[in-house]
């Protein structure tokens, strides 16, 4: 009987090197991260912040934004001498302007999202493309999303392989 056990963990000890070789490697990438930092989904977002829509936004944030800071700091300054009343009227004055501003950083968010969807969705069929190449050359046998790891090594990502294949595949 020991004979038998013997012969099955030799046989399972010889033979877990050679499941793990044929599995292949495993590797992350980020996707998003890979097409938004291709030199084309580069001058894609500068051209749209360069619109004149973008900028008014832009100027309209940076406004209110500042607008917020000094409104923070002289609360801050004189909040110990306002009154109840004072007070209150200054805390609603800062809600309201930082209500804009939420307003305002959401609309050029949106702006940044849309552009970002449709790279997405325009580059797409490349991406596929770069991915089975990268798969079949670096013996990947699991790719995984990087949103969908908790850990994974720097040495396990291969987002900036696929960023740079990608511009080469763009500027062809």
């Amino acid at each position: 009987m020991s004979n038998v056990i013997k012969a099955v963990l030799i046989s399972a000890a010889l033979l877990l090197p050679s499941i793990g070789w044929a599995q292949g490697k495993i590797a992350v990438v980020n996707l998003e991260q890979a097409i938004l930092q291709t030199d084309y989904a580069q001058k894609r977002l500068n051209t749209e912040r360069s619109s004149d829509a973008y900028k008014s936004d832009k100027a309209e944030f940076d406004r209110l934004k500042d607008e917020l800071d000094g409104l923070v700091q002289e609360f801050q300054k004189e909040a110990a001498v306002m009154s109840q009343d004072q007070q209150l009227s200054a805390r609603r004055r800062l809600a309201s302007k930082q209500a804009d501003l939420e307003h305002v950083a959401g609309k050029l968010q949106q702006t940044e999202q849309q552009v970002g969807q449709a790279l997405l969705q325009e580059m797409s069929p490349k991406v596929q493309e770069v991915l089975q190449e990268l798969i079949t050359a670096e013996g990947i046998g699991l790719l995984l999303q990087r949103g969908s790891v908790i850990h994974a090594d720097a040495g396990y990502s291969i987002t900036a392989k696929v960023t740079d294949k990608l511009n080469q595949a763009f500027t062809e």
